[in-house]
Parts: C-alpha cells; sequence; structure tokens
C-alpha cells in the first residue's frame, strides 16, 4: 500500500477543511505518546505548520507523560503540560453525593473525560480546535469514552485501521519508538491493549478490511463489541478524513 500517498492525501484534507472550517485556527491535541496522538501531530504540523499544532501532555499526579515532550520538540509544535491530578480528586471526592459512591467502570472514565474538558478550554484560550486522535480500530469495538478521547472538532485517523495508522508513521518516517510503542489505555497499572480486548489489532484490522476472521470465538467476540458500542460513534460524528483505499493499492511499501 502506498503509505506515502496516503499521509499526503489526509495532510491535504486537514489543511482544507481548517480552510473551510477554522481560518487560522490551530490544531490542539493531547499528546500522550503513543502512535496514534504521534501520528496525529504529525499530520497536522505538516498540514498547518508546527507553529499552529498545541501538543498538550495532561498526566494525573504523579503519572509519566510518556515522552510527550520529547516528541513535540521532535515536531516543532508547542508544548504544554497541565497536570490533572487536583481536578481528579476533587471530583471523587464528591462520589458520597451517590449513594454507594461511583462504580469502577465510572471511574476509570472520569480521567478521559477531564483531559477532554481541559483540551477544550486550552482550544477555546489558544484560539484552537480539539483533534480527535482515535483510530477506527478502536472506534469498531467501542474502546473510546464518549465525550472523553471519542471527542473532538475533526479527526485525522478515525477511518484508518492501526496497520494504516502505522504506515502513515513510516510514511512520515516518525522515530519507531514512538509509532511502534505498545498501545495502552495510559492509565495506571493497565495492561497493553491487546491483552485487555483478548485478539490483536492485526486480527481486528483484518476483519475489518477483508471481512475474515478465522477464530469463530474471537469473530463472535468483535461482533458482540462491535455492537454494544454502536451508540458511541452514532451519538457523535466527527468530520472525518475518509480514504479511498482503492487509491493506495500499489506496490509500493513503507
Amino acid at each position: 500500500m502506498n503509505y506515502l500517498k496516503l499521509a499526503d492525501d489526509c495532510v491535504f484534507w486537514i489543511k482544507n477543511w481548517f480552510a473551510e472550517n477554522a481560518p487560522g485556527c490551530k490544531a490542539v491535541l493531547g499528546i500522550s505518546g503513543g502512535k496514534d496522538s504521534t501520528v496525529a501531530a504529525a499530520l497536522c504540523a505538516k498540514a498547518l505548520g508546527p507553529q499552529n499544532v498545541i501538543g498538550v501532555a495532561l498526566p494525573s499526579g504523579n503519572q509519566s507523560i510518556n515522552d510527550a515532550d520529547l516528541i513535540c520538540k521532535y515536531l516543532g509544535i508547542t508544548y504544554i503540560c497541565i497536570n490533572i491530578g487536583d481536578i481528579e480528586r476533587s471530583f471523587l471526592l464528591q462520589s458520597h453525593s451517590i449513594e454507594g459512591g461511583f462504580t469502577s467502570q465510572s471511574v476509570l472514565n472520569i480521567p478521559p473525560r477531564i483531559r477532554m474538558t481541559v483540551l477544550y478550554a486550552v482550544a477555546q484560550t489558544k484560539g484552537g480546535l480539539v483533534a480527535n486522535t482515535c483510530n477506527l480500530s478502536e472506534d469498531y469495538i467501542g474502546y473510546a469514552t464518549i465525550f472523553g478521547d471519542a471527542a473532538g472538532a475533526f479527526s485525522p485517523l478515525g477511518k484508518l485501521c492501526v496497520r494504516e495508522v502505522l504506515g502513515v508513521g513510516r510514511a512520515l518516517r516518525l522515530p519507531s519508538v514512538w509509532v511502534n510503542k505498545v498501545p495502552d489505555d495510559g492509565l495506571p497499572g493497565s495492561l497493553p491493549d491487546e491483552v485487555k480486548l483478548g485478539f490483536t489489532y492485526e486480527t481486528l484490522d483484518h476483519y475489518i478490511r477483508e471481512g475474515v476472521c478465522a477464530d469463530k470465538e474471537l469473530k463472535e467476540r468483535i461482533d458482540r463489541l462491535h455492537n454494544k458500542n454502536l451508540f458511541k460513534t452514532e451519538t457523535v460524528r466527527i468530520p472525518a478524513f475518509v480514504p479511498d483505499l482503492n487509491n493506495y493499492r500499489d506496490s509500493t511499501t513503507i
């Protein structure tokens, strides 16, 4: 697949989308240190110019920023770090207001929603728009927090599977240490994504793109997750770059 052309087309889409919808605005992204935010930031920097992109690291307490500062420096974009630890703790202290307190699942979703609130505050302050950095593979199975990391004003990667995001990262010649980092949700003590999901992104991407999954149980699990979480993408519809993959199917590989 010609990932260089795919990357160029995504850059072109971002540039045009901003020209038509938000001329003069900056792109604001949460920088987690993983492949998605790194690739999205690189695409935005190429489309809008590094001076018009802001990367925001949002650790909680002593949580690592995962090279977020180094990524921003490498891309030449503005770096901001805002620790959400105190906000998170203050919020959790109010759990007594609900009988039985917050459930464990609701507690897990609090940090992503706080982060998105902070990102929108930064964007409004700096004259920017928040980029959604989720990919198609995650969205397909609902592996995102609605109104948390699933939010945003525009989506460069929302219609790209993990394998395509990796290909774009290689086409952009981003350091492998960031692009090929083992994906996880960034929560303290969390297991890698593929361990928690019970299947690999390679298996998921093959099913999404080719409609094939040899393992019947895995296929049923993927279908179950997809159908159960459809409300997330149906509720929040974000303008996204939609590639016609037939345009990139040639012998070029990166």
